[in-house]
């Protein structure tokens, strides 16, 4: 009776593609609700594009069409003008999951995984049935395929396929058919268009929306450099990894072996590895045992190395930072500060933060500071409660720089936070990719940013608070200089006239006084910005 389960048991086991696993479990990839759907599916689409033309080192330009249909649906087009990809790549860069050009590749890119349009194109054709319709521009012809995922094999069915002549050089464009619910506010898609064109300001983004017409023009002409590709550093390869590294390595011994797979791993490091080891240098990595690939790794753990490289990083520069807030929050004040890199895990990262402070935010932020979260210069717009960048801004000590702050939550200022991360992977706390986790290394580097910035705020504000008391102390001594007037005069016996023009006269200096120190207290806050840039 048993083995009769049992056997059943085992005729009911079989394989399930990546594809058939993320329709069951959708809402890994941030498909849990119609208006988280909607906003995914534009998320995932212009980081795309985003990507492309940074890449071909084209200054991009994006264009986002969302259009309300019957029923809850919505058409989502996405219109670059990257390089496009060669036609024959299409069906595969579009149709299969975890195929990409960037999961290998050790360097700073919005996207890594090989999951986000496909995720994308997935939902369309589960909650509508629709196909989506991908064209490249290449080569003078625009190709225009309407394809669907086979998700029992995870392949791409091409259900049309036509070439048609064209006047764009390049570029591509996306359009599928969804389900969702369009909204406004804070997790909205013109939100997190705004916000990407903060922390992209050499991009020029339109948004045709169901409510009308936007545009974030670019206010920089200049892309930042492009990142380079790194292999992979010691401190970061776990056990798993170094021994799939080493069966499939063609090398003919150790030391060449960990001096081309690896960054910061000369001949002599390489040596020192073996020696702590105590495995041959001139052994083939294939023919190591697990045994000596454990002995191996703790090696890795234990000699000296140089950080890894971080020309693997692209960060914006303070003026770029600062550019990208002015478009979009006008302040009295402005700061960024930028963080040498740093590793987690082996992996290189950056912190870059910028503030902008006064006046003219308060009734747009409602004495609540507002926070902007970065990846790669992406906006994180949900799950900011468990997001590493949330718990550094909140455990910082606002209140030293001259701001209002309850215990574990953000100042009540007229400020805007930036922080941006920046890293060759980032450690998401899942793939819809909304929050960081929380390492320590990446919360000491975002404390360390902010309380720069802080510092410099803080000045500012203790100069601002100092001329209002001023100036409230200068207009209540002018308010009863009549009566002092009259009350000298009574005490002195000399003429009220007489003691009135004297007063006029101190009053007069006190204003011209205050006048000198506002009028240094600008050029301190030009100084100060063009220190910044």
């Amino acid at each position: 009776m048993i083995n009769q389960i049992t056997e059943e048991l085992g005729e009911k086991i079989r394989e399930v593609s990546i594809a058939e696993f993320f329709e069951k479990n959708r809402h890994i990839l941030g498909y849990e609700n119609p208006t988280k759907s909607l906003f995914t599916v534009v998320k995932e689409l212009v980081d795309n594009a985003l990507d492309a033309a940074i890449e071909a080192k084209i200054l991009p330009e994006v264009k986002v069409t969302v259009k309300p249909l019957a029923n809850n649906k919505f058409k989502v087009k996405v219109e670059d003008n990257g390089p496009g990809l060669p036609p024959n790549k299409i069906p595969i860069a579009f149709g299969k999951f975890l195929v990409g050009s960037k999961f290998y590749r050790l360097r700073q890119s919005i996207g890594t995984q090989g999951i986000g349009a496909k995720g994308a194109i997935l939902y369309a054709q589960l909650t509508t049935g629709k196909p989506a319709k991908i064209t490249t521009y290449y080569n003078g012809k625009a190709h225009e395929f309407e394809l669907m995922i086979d998700v029992l094999k995870n392949e791409p069915n091409v259900l049309k396929y036509e070439v048609n002549e064209t006047k764009k050089k390049h570029g591509l464009s996306v359009e599928l058919q969804v389900e969702g619910r369009y909204v406004t506010g804070y997790q909205s898609i013109q939100t997190y268009l705004k916000f990407i064109s903060i922390a992209n300001p050499y991009a020029r983004i339109i948004f045709d929306s169901p409510n009308g017409k936007y545009v974030f023009e670019r206010v920089i002409d200049k892309l930042p450099p492009l990142p380079k590709e790194i292999k992979p550093h010691p401190y970061g390869v776990e056990l798993g990894k170094l021994k799939r590294m080493l069966k499939l390595s063609s090398y003919n011994n150790l030391l060449v072996f960990f001096t081309k797979e690896f960054s910061r791993v000369s001949k002599s490091t390489a040596f020192k590895i073996c020696k702590l080891a105590k495995v041959d240098c001139n052994k083939k990595p294939s023919l190591v045992t697990h045994e000596e690939a454990e002995k191996l790794h703790k090696a890795m753990q234990m000699v000296k190395l140089l950080a890894p490289p971080t020309n693997c990083l692209s960060p914006l520069n303070e003026e770029m930072l600062i550019e990208g807030l002015k478009k979009e929050f006008p302040a009295e004040y402005y700061v960024a500060v930028i963080r040498k890199p740093s590793v987690y895990r082996g992996n290189p990262f950056q912190v870059q933060v910028a503030l902008a402070y006064g006046e003219q935010l308060r009734e747009i932020l409602n004495d609540q500071a507002l926070l902007l979260r970065f990846a790669n210069h992406t906006p994180l717009l949900y799950n900011q409660a468990e997001c590493a960048i949330t718990k550094a801004v909140t455990d910082v000590d606002w209140r030293s720089y001259g701001l209002s702050q309850s215990a574990n939550s953000l100042p009540q200022a007229p400020l805007v936070i930036l922080v941006d991360f920046i890293s060759v992977w980032i450690p998401y706390t899942s793939e819809g990719k909304h929050a960081i986790a929380n390492y320590p290394e990446i919360i000491k580097e975002i404390k360390l940013a902010l309380q720069e910035a802080g510092r410099r705020l803080g000045k500012f504000v203790k100069e601002k608070r100092k001329l209002h008391e001023m100036k409230l102390r200068r207009n209540l001594f002018e308010s009863y200089s009549t009566i002092f007037a009259e009350y000298l005069s009574k005490l002195t016996e000399k003429d009220i006239k007489m003691i009135k023009e004297k007063l006029e006269l101190l009053l007069k200096k006190g204003k011209f006084k205050f006048e000198e120190l506002e009028k240094e207290k600008e050029i301190k806050e030009k100084v100060e910005i063009i220190e910044v840039k």
